[in-house]
């Protein structure tokens, strides 16, 4: 994504009075000529003369204020905040140089601190915009989304000519999962600079999301007319050319992207993807082998290199190509669920069995009536709210699994409501699951067992024809999903399977001949069902007019604390 992530430094020399020498110098002369060397790019003349005034004036607020720029400019960060940290115990009232506090402390990654000197100066001038921008990109970078967008809102607000905040107010927007508003917001910023690249780049995103495949190329393509080296403007377009099946537009796209950047590792692997539908194996394989080469450790690379030899007909070089890659990453959950597929196209079930032992490591968990609720169907319905109400509630973008339905982004954020009360049911089951799970060293995914993790979780929503396309979690360890309300007609007889859960069956695009080892769940309300995140795993489309509404969520495993 790209982002207008400018800091708004408070250069402004604003400070007026008669001329007075002291020690021979003209301090008002001596601030014109230090801040037009800041503004010239020289700080460390700047820094020079500032010093000047200080050595008669240690007080001077305006001289400790930019001379703490031309500090940071100079890549001094320490005594640029010892010199702010002056300016404002002189003049507590000095707004731009708390702003400017903060964005030395947003650059230290001393966040709380920034935070704390944007909030002084917006107590000081709620109408501060460079202080309002400044926080938003902060919380921005935090993943506190909504207070973000609040922040750029009101920048806007006090300032509609400051087209920045406009575009960054889009890329939360974006992040948020709102495609259609921040389309609409990246429209507005392009009407306010029509040979903004970065804006049509993002717009082509949110458009493809929309699955406005048209628009978006169109997007892209003005992108270029303006800047044809942007890289990601051209891997943008290649991939929704390869989605609209334009497969000759596509690897043009990715070559221009690897004659920019030869080390493009996703485009050399979407360009093998492209060469393997067009039916040029060879192609495809050296791509892949050449983006492996570029990055040995990139899990994706493997999986679809040993596709291409599966369609080839090599399943015991794909298997080998996983065991080599297992052997240093191991329970790397996009190469286990590969490898699953490439043992059952080598016919070796007993070791499909092995790996995929639905019996053992898929569990049910049936919910008891949580506390405060008078029963486990009240506290569904509140779930169920809370849910189509989420505001990152949207139609099914073109990258996630869920077709002909809605989903949501993370439900763990602020304003949990009843979500707070499953997550810690969730964190308990995962914890008695992980307990339970006896200790094999010799199977990938019990060893991989991490000791610490992070929670995530979404909303589901499905309709009528609705169903999600058999997936995995690459990035998570274990995975679970939630009932929250389930049509009857689910459980009448007669109704094959229909909005049932399955797991074992690879992904269509996989070039697997062999009858793939199912399992399927019929989902109920207040049943959860805990999975390790490789069985890829998907749903039955249903035809009834009814709502599906589940919350699913993964076990992020997190590296293990630094030793003090």
């Amino acid at each position: 994504m790209n982002r207008q992530q400018r800091r708004r430094l408070s250069k402004q020399s604003r400070r007026t009075g008669k001329a007075k020498a002291v020690a021979n110098i003209s301090v008002p002369d001596v601030l014109r000529q230090a801040f037009a060397f800041l503004q010239g790019g020289y700080p460390q003349e700047s820094i020079r003369l500032y010093q000047q005034i200080l050595a008669v004036d240690p007080k001077h607020a305006e001289a400790l204020n930019l001379c703490a720029i031309a500090y940071f400019q100079s890549g001094e960060p320490a005594q640029a905040i010892r010199s702010l940290q002056n300016a404002v115990s002189v003049q507590p009232n000095y707004v731009e140089a708390h702003n400017n506090l903060g964005n030395v402390f947003k650059a230290l990654g001393k966040f709380a601190e920034a935070e704390t000197a944007y909030s002084k100066a917006l107590a000081i001038n709620p109408d501060y915009f460079d202080a309002h921008f400044n926080q938003g990109i902060l919380l921005e970078g935090l993943n506190r989304l909504t207070e973000a967008e609040d922040a750029y809102r009101r920048t806007y607000e006090i300032n509609p000519e400051f087209w920045p905040a406009l575009f960054n107010l889009g890329n939360v927007l974006k992040a948020k999962g709102e495609f259609g508003e921040a389309a609409e917001i990246y429209r507005q910023t392009i009407e306010r600079d029509p040979n903004y690249v970065d804006a049509y780049i993002n717009l082509g995103s949110v458009l493809h999301e929309l699955g406005k495949s048209d628009e978006a190329v169109t997007s892209y393509q003005r992108a270029l007319e303006l800047d044809s080296n942007r890289a990601d403007a051209h891997y943008n377009l290649g991939i929704v050319l390869q989605e609209k099946d334009e497969l000759a537009g596509a690897v043009a796209a990715y070559q221009q992207v690897l004659d920019l950047d030869p080390k493009h590792v996703e485009a050399r692997i979407n360009l093998g993807y492209a060469w393997q539908k067009l039916g040029k194996l060879d192609e495809a394989i050296t791509a892949y082998e050449r983006a492996i080469d570029i990055e040995p450790h990139h899990a994706q690379t493997h999986v679809n290199l040993g596709d291409a030899l599966l369609e080839r007909g090599e399943p015991e070089a794909a298997v080998a190509l996983c065991d080599k890659y297992l052997a240093q990453h191991f329970g790397n959950t996009a190469v286990l669920g590969f490898k699953a597929a490439a043992l059952g196209e080598l016919g070796n079930r007993e070791s499909v069995d092995h790996l995929l032992d639905f019996d053992r490591f898929i569990q049910p968990v049936r919910l008891e009536t949580p506390a405060g609720y008078a029963s486990v169907a009240d506290f569904n319905a509140a779930l169920a709210h809370h849910v189509r109400s989420h505001p990152t509630l949207v139609s099914a973008p073109a990258s996630h699994a869920t077709r002909l339905g809605k989903h949501s982004g993370e439900l763990l954020d602020q304003s949990k409501g009843p979500i707070a009360v499953l997550e810690e049911i969730i964190r308990s089951s995962v914890k008695t699951y992980m307990r339970k799970l006896s200790t094999d060293l010799e199977h990938p995914f019990t060893d991989s067992r991490p000791k610490n993790f992070a929670l995530t979780a979404w909303g589901i929503v499905l309709g009528s024809k609705g169903y999600q396309l058999p997936h995995i979690h690459p990035s998570a360890w274990l995975s679970g999903v939630y009932y929250v309300q389930v049509p009857e007609v689910f459980a009448e007889a007669g109704n094959a399977q229909a909005g049932w859960i399955e797991f074992g069956r690879p992904p269509i695009h996989f070039h697997c001949k062999a009858d793939a080892r199912v399992k399927l769940f019929q989902p109920e309300e207040g049943l959860m069902l805990l999975f390790p995140s490789y069985f890829y795993h998907g749903t039955v489309p249903f035809n009834y007019d009814a709502q599906r509404i589940s919350i699913a969520f993964d076990i992020l495993p997190l590296p293990a604390p630094t030793p003090p």
